[in-house]
């Protein structure tokens, strides 16, 4: 059945593209602050190891949001490893690194997820799409105050 939601199916699939990578940076970053909840140790354990965990079930939710958005333009969304590896922008971590590192790896997590939103933002602005305008403004507000939190704890 045709799609008939006043955004026509290339403007669709561009706006699901940049939500596809949206989606491979979230996950990404969901995967190195979940790993991060796990494995780290020092004197700010309890203080990160809370905090990572509130990060990576926020991030938990956003990834559903951001699949189902792709879903309902008529686009199937990305979900294995190979795909994500070939949309992110992030790093995957594999190594242990220690709690400050940790710190600093997901500030630019964070902000990489936010440049992977800005440059989303324009083509959904153009459809005249304000659901994914809204969710993708909502993400790079999300991430941009992610960012400063955990760089205050490197000043």
């Amino acid at each position: 059945m045709d799609i008939q939601i006043g955004i026509d199916q290339h403007q669709r699939e561009a706006i699901a593209d940049g939500l596809s990578r949206l989606l491979a940076d979230s996950y990404t970053l969901y995967l190195k602050t979940h790993n991060y909840h796990w494995n780290v140790e020092g004197p700010l354990f309890n203080t990160l190891h809370t905090m990572f965990e509130e990060h990576y079930t926020e991030l938990a939710t956003a990834v559903d949001d951001i699949a189902e958005r792709i879903r309902a333009l008529g686009v199937y969304a990305p979900g294995s490893y190979q795909a994500y590896a070939r949309l992110t922008s992030i790093e995957e971590e594999v190594g242990h690194p220690g709690a400050e590192d940790m710190i600093a790896n997901l500030v630019r997590g964070h902000e990489a997820v936010v440049r992977t939103a800005r440059a989303a933002l324009p083509t959904a602005q153009e459809a005249g799409d304000e659901p994914s305008v809204g969710l993708i403004t909502d993400r790079m507000q999300i991430h941009e105050k992610n960012a400063w939190m955990l760089r205050s704890m490197l000043q």
